[in-house]
């Protein structure tokens, strides 16, 4: 029982520690999680995402920025093509932009995100969401081979939403997030 009691808490405590966690330093991508779109039109959440994402790219932080995200059945367009279309009326050439639609959680987001960036030679990476996400994201990352550091385009976050990220990164750094994802 105090194992467990201990292990949750090293789980809550990491993902609290690294909210805030924002490092701009140099990589080859910065790679956007998806988030709700409304018929290619970005939500609140996804825009936030967006716009942080665009001032990394604008300050150099990497040349290339790749969109992820699937889409709801009923909807006519993905979170990344979203994505991409919004950036594209920002300024950001269509060339230093990747669209990545398959997967449907973070997980199976990211693995596809490595399998186009792999290919490229790429494996340092910016990764940007929420920063309840950011653990999480590095744990799955790692997983996955990449050189990642993470800039959240924010840092707020419910005790319910650090619950959750807490029990997700003890469950996936003791089975790994692939098992994880699999069994959700």
């Amino acid at each position: 029982m105090v194992l467990v009691a201990l292990y949750a808490g090293w789980a809550l405590t990491e993902v609290v520690r690294n909210v805030g966690a924002d490092d701009r330093v140099d990589t080859d991508a910065i790679v956007v999680l998806g988030a709700a779109q409304y018929d290619g039109t970005p939500s609140p959440v996804l825009k936030a995402r967006l716009d942080h994402a665009l001032e990394l790219y604008e300050q150099g932080v990497a040349p290339k920025v790749v969109l992820t995200g699937s889409k709801q059945p009923a909807d006519r367009f993905t979170e990344a093509y979203a994505g991409f279309t919004y950036l594209l009326g920002r300024g950001v050439p269509e060339s230093a932009m990747d669209v990545v639609t398959d997967g449907m959680s973070t997980y199976e987001s990211l693995a596809a995100t490595a399998r186009v960036l792999q290919e490229q030679g790429v494996d340092r990476i910016t990764l940007v969401s929420d920063g309840y996400h950011n653990r999480r994201m590095l744990g799955i990352a790692s997983e996955l081979g990449f050189d990642a550091t993470v800039s959240p385009s924010s840092s707020g976050a419910s005790p319910a939403r650090i619950g959750r990220e807490a029990v997700l990164v003890a469950a996936g750094e003791l089975i790994g997030y692939r098992r994880l994802d699999r069994l959700s």
